[in-house]
């Protein structure tokens, strides 16, 4: 196996190792953009298949929308537009002819949907309008990075209609429930929740809820966003509904999304130096079977009990290894890499015990089980490893999360420490920019407790306190 570089040598190249050696994703030839190799894309398909089945038991319905957006649906939200502009990939060609109106390339789908939606949503009866899309965006990145940052990602966002503000925040909030129980239950990851600043919230909508993990360079990742558009979408698209007096009235909608960041924010905040940590619920393969054997008659009888392992424990992700060529020593390492929460590993002396060695990836700890006590110890085992990783990223997010009183502090914290630093802000965009301005830090969320204290900037009465953090 190649050298993966330490985490405390270098982070950022640590991370890039982990991608390659894990076999996640490669580079393509379209500056920005990435090929997800089958390895990295079974994560993705297995976070999309948790969160589908709560996308739907949620009453929300799967559609497509096209690729292509004109031009002309974009610019009638002027905050929108604003803030996606200089990400907007533009298609002015086609079919080797000039197009009278050019196409932007969805960075999001909220305008070519809610022009649809003036068309669909007449009455009361029609709402709520509750719909998700799986696809590919494009956003122009300058500095790009597999998974974490790139210029085409897929992802899914729902976007949802409602008679009321009540009906839009309620949405809002049971999709970052939705997120958090995501997160936490299948990841293993504690998030900080809340809503952004205004200067951090999407482009256009109310406000913006927000999940945030915390990677272990100290720097915060956000995973997950719901956003209350209130009117403003309506008013610019003109959504309308008749209540049941006969009024027509604008309707109130929230967008909300996750995307293959999710597998970046796996390996800065599980990996090791050794490789990813995979949560089991969501991990590609549970559990592999590494075959050891000096011969022909030893292979065929180890793999015989290989075969009747992955047999009993069927509805479980296992794998066998036992490619010719490659050392037991080179799997073990390679699988480590990957992640793989447990190894099992079989050989001849094991064999005529009727046993094998169990090895965790997590704690690295290997215990001899015997082969008719896999079917109940493995269950046990991946619940046990699942609530580990959630332990100890739980753990690493409270030792580095502190509280600070003054900007020399807040300074100091950051850049000896990191991690999430919770301060007093007066609410001035002013003086969030400054501070952005000065030490690199963004407000990731508004803690929602009451305070009484000063901005650690200015000194004037702190509004409220939030937690800043160097972000990817």
């Amino acid at each position: 196996m190649s050298r993966i570089t330490p985490q405390s040598e270098d982070f950022s190249q640590w991370y890039l190792d982990i991608v390659k050696e894990a076999e996640l994703a490669d580079y393509s030839k379209v500056k920005g953009c990435m090929v997800i190799k089958p390895y990295g894309y079974a994560i993705w398909e297995n976070m999309q298949k948790d969160l589908d089945r709560r996308i739907k038991e949620a009453g929300v319905k799967n559609v497509y929308f096209p690729l292509f957006i004109p031009e002309s649906l974009l610019q009638r939200e002027k905050d929108h537009v604003e803030g996606f502009a200089p990400e907007c990939a533009v298609v002015t060609h086609g079919g080797g002819k000039e197009l009278a109106e050019k196409l932007i390339v969805r960075p999001t789908s909220e305008t070519i949907m809610y022009d649809t939606f003036s068309d669909w949503i007449q009455s009361y009866r029609d709402l709520p309008l509750l719909i998700n899309q799986w696809a590919n965006v494009v956003r122009w990145e300058m500095r790009t990075r597999p998974f974490l940052r790139t210029t085409e990602f897929l992802w899914q966002e729902g976007h949802t209609v409602h008679k009321d503000k009540a009906g839009a925040d309620e949405e809002a909030h049971r999709a970052l429930n939705m997120y958090i129980d995501f997160d936490r239950e299948s990841l293993a990851l504690p998030v900080l929740t809340g809503k952004k600043s205004d200067k951090e919230k999407f482009a256009g909508a109310l406000y913006t809820l927000s999940t945030e993990a915390l990677a272990k360079d100290g720097r915060a990742i956000q995973a997950g966003t719901s956003h209350n558009l209130g009117t403003t979408f309506a008013k610019s698209f003109n959504i309308q509904y008749q209540s049941e007096e006969g009024k027509l009235e604008d309707v109130w909608q929230t967008s909300w999304g996750v995307s293959t960041r999710l597998v970046g924010t796996l390996i800065v905040c599980h990996g090791d130096d050794k490789g990813l940590k995979m949560p089991p619920k969501i991990a590609p393969i549970q559990v592999v079977i590494v075959p050891i054997f000096r011969n022909d008659e030893d292979k065929t009888a180890i793999l015989d009990a290989a075969k009747q392992v992955v047999s009993d424990l069927k509805n479980f992700r296992v794998e066998i290894d036992n490619r010719d060529g490659q050392t037991p020593g080179y799997k073990f390492a390679q699988w480590e890499v990957k992640g793989v929460p447990i190894r099992l590993e079989i050989g001849p002396r094991d064999l005529e015990n009727n046993s094998c060695i169990v090895a965790r990836r997590d704690t690295s700890e290997k215990e001899t089980y015997e082969l008719s006590e896999l079917f109940t110890v493995i269950p046990k085992l991946l619940d046990e490893i699942q609530d580990n990783l959630y332990e100890e990223a739980l753990n690493f997010q409270k030792e580095n999360t502190r509280k600070v009183d003054s900007y020399d502090e807040f300074k100091t914290v950051l850049e000896e420490k990191g991690g999430f630093i919770l301060a007093g802000w007066c609410g001035s965009e002013d003086c969030e920019q400054k501070i952005q301005d000065e030490t690199k830090a963004t407000i990731r969320v508004i803690d929602e407790e009451e305070h009484i204290g000063k901005c650690i900037l200015c000194g004037a009465e702190a509004k409220q306190r939030v937690y800043f953090a160097k972000a990817y």
